[in-house]
């Protein structure tokens, strides 16, 4: 092996990836997990990740590991922390560069040094090897900040969705529970959804601006004379929300998006 004319003569850390996964399965967030298959923390569970190779860079060094360890292949991943901590791995002095994604809830299966892949609800995720509790929970952090800036986990729900399905998506996420009729108002407000089912009216059928109810006297019935007396009722008030159907179903439009953040005026508020 040719010797390099600029070298670093004094000792430097290795650099690994990990890759936090998260999944819906329609009511929970899911992370997935792979368990060790060699030591240390062999028999341990562990997000997927691994060391750096020598020509690829952190993002292609990370999808690289989570298809070896999981069968999982993305495209996207995000950047979210870089962990130092002097003691984090017992082999020898260890950076890690950790990115999380959102990815559709599908099958894994163990490959590389993975044991196994399997996808755990949060409130099941055991003990983790290395410094991975500390990490999920910076991971969990840095999406429930990017929830409110970003379009978080709409591919997760396939093209078209309904609003009870993305209420139950965002709820997982944030861990708390929304009123359905605000978080109705709330997403539409955003100007990122596009309704691509247009809803019938709920209204009844006698329902017009204005309807007109028919009552036959009482004395009609014991052969008297018939009196037919009209009276008016004005049409009762029904929002937008109570007209839509349960349902009704919505996409994201990534180009309005990308125009609101373009022009740094996108932001959710709940």
């Amino acid at each position: 092996m040719e010797e390099k004319k600029f070298c670093y003569k004094y000792p430097h850390p290795a650099v690994t990836t990990d890759c936090v996964v998260f999944g819906f399965d329609g009511r929970e967030l899911k992370v997935l997990l792979i368990e060790r298959g060699v030591d240390p923390y062999k028999g341990c569970w562990a997000f997927p990740g691994g060391f750096l190779n020598m020509d690829e860079n952190a993002t292609q060094g990370a999808l690289r590991e989570l298809a070896e360890e999981t069968g999982l292949k993305l495209e996207h991943i995000k950047e979210f922390g870089t962990f130092s901590d002097v003691n984090r791995d017992p082999r020898e002095r260890v950076i890690s560069i950790a990115f999380y994604a959102l990815a559709k809830k599908s099958d894994v299966k163990g490959g590389d040094d993975a044991a196994k892949a399997q996808w755990f609800a949060l409130n099941e995720v055991p003990r983790l090897a290395f410094d991975h509790d500390y990490m999920l929970r910076k991971a969990m952090q840095k999406l429930k900040e990017d929830i409110h800036f970003e379009p978080i986990g709409f591919d997760l729900l396939g093209e078209n969705f309904t609003m009870p399905e993305l209420q139950r998506l965002y709820e997982a996420i944030l861990g708390v529970h929304f009123d359905r009729r605000n978080f109705y108002k709330k997403m539409l407000q955003t100007g990122i959804l596009d309704e691509v089912e247009k809803p019938e009216d709920e209204r009844p059928a006698f329902f017009g601006e204005h309807c007109e109810m028919r009552s036959m006297d009482i004395g009609a019935l014991f052969g008297g004379a018939t009196k037919e007396t009209r009276h008016s009722c004005p049409t009762p008030h029904l929002d937008d929300d109570s007209r839509r159907k349960k349902g009704t179903r919505f996409s994201f439009n990534k180009k309005r998006y990308d125009q609101f953040k373009e022009d740094n005026n996108f932001r959710l508020e709940f």
